[in-house]
């Protein structure tokens, strides 16, 4: 009778726990439409913006007399920063060691002194595994303009202008689908005009996921002249002016996407780890019932044996 009534109180708290996961998924895939949606709203002025500062930094390396500090390449790298993003809360699978495992493997491979720039609660664990943690800035699950990223931009470019910084990089999870997040590190400043891994969410040729490869190198043709490869610009007032202007801001819009893309994939993370969290409580409610009922049935016929027992021993 004590294994029946224990066997019950379990399926009991399993049954209040999957209740728990169910409602959380819920929330998690409510936040998570109106992430994706915000992602692909402006997924493309992202990946063009970037497109428009690499081939300044291109103009820049060829023609020194409108060159950018933001845009060129220095000799020697002593110190870097990392801009790690990361989510505030757990529960949501292997997102947010997967990040971190991502950001580790790069300060591996490139050996140059680095301090960590934490956006998200998350990724304070890295200060008790001895990591410098230059400073920390709070995230929003659901982020509403571009103006939460500005303190982080200012921060890091201030500090590259200053020498503090030789290169800085940033660590986020681009959103492919609701099943597939891939976490990835991108060199923010200096400008790298022979990087392979250049736009944010860019996962294939399928418009229905995001924008394609091929449909920004359309979209960059549509401006240049016929047999030309290269972009013409005029500058007005002068170089020096609009490229001081223009190049934070669109190192502001990297930032703003890459935490777009984040938190659509922290969202798509906890909704598929408390689905499954969800269908694991329905599968051990099923095998707990199953337990309970053979040790229901088991204690019947023990007190059936019992019960003939006496009879015969009556007779």
């Amino acid at each position: 009778m004590a294994k029946t009534k224990e066997i019950s109180r379990r399926i009991k708290s399993v049954s209040n726990t999957k209740k728990i996961t169910k409602a959380m998924e819920m929330v998690a895939a409510a936040k998570m439409r109106k992430a994706v949606e915000a992602v692909l709203k402006t997924r493309t002025y992202a990946n063009l913006s970037w497109e428009t500062i690499l081939h300044l930094a291109k103009i820049s390396a060829g023609q020194n007399e409108i060159g950018h500090p933001l845009l060129t390449k220095k000799n020697e790298v002593k110190k870097a920063a990392l801009i790690l993003i990361t989510s505030n809360r757990g529960l949501c699978g292997g997102f947010n060691a997967a990040i971190m495992g991502k950001a580790k493997e790069s300060l591996k491979k490139y050996k140059v002194e680095t301090d960590i720039v934490l956006v998200g609660r998350r990724g304070h664990v890295l200060a008790q595994q001895k990591y410098n943690i230059a400073a920390e800035f709070p995230k929003s699950d659901l982020v509403l303009s571009a103006a939460e990223t500005n303190p982080i931009a200012r921060m890091v470019i201030s500090d590259y202008l200053s020498g503090k910084y030789d290169k800085v990089m940033l660590a986020y999870t681009d959103f492919v689908s609701g099943v597939k997040q891939i976490p990835r590190v991108k060199q923010l400043l200096p400008v790298d005009i022979e990087a392979t891994d250049q736009y944010l969410g860019v996962v294939g040729k399928d418009e229905a996921v995001g924008t394609s490869r091929e449909y920004i190198a359309e979209k960059a043709k549509a401006h240049l002249r016929p047999g030309e490869f290269i972009y013409e610009y005029t500058f007005e007032p002068s170089p020096k002016e609009v490229l001081d202007r223009i190049v934070p801001r669109l190192i502001e819009v990297q930032l703003y996407q890459a935490l777009l893309e984040s938190n659509a994939s922290e969202h798509s993370a906890r909704m598929t780890a408390m689905h499954q969290a969800t269908e694991s409580a329905s599968d051990m409610v099923s095998e707990l019932t199953l337990f309970y009922n053979k040790a229901r049935q088991s204690s019947i016929t023990a007190e059936i044996a019992e019960i003939s027992a006496g009879a015969n021993a009556l007779a």
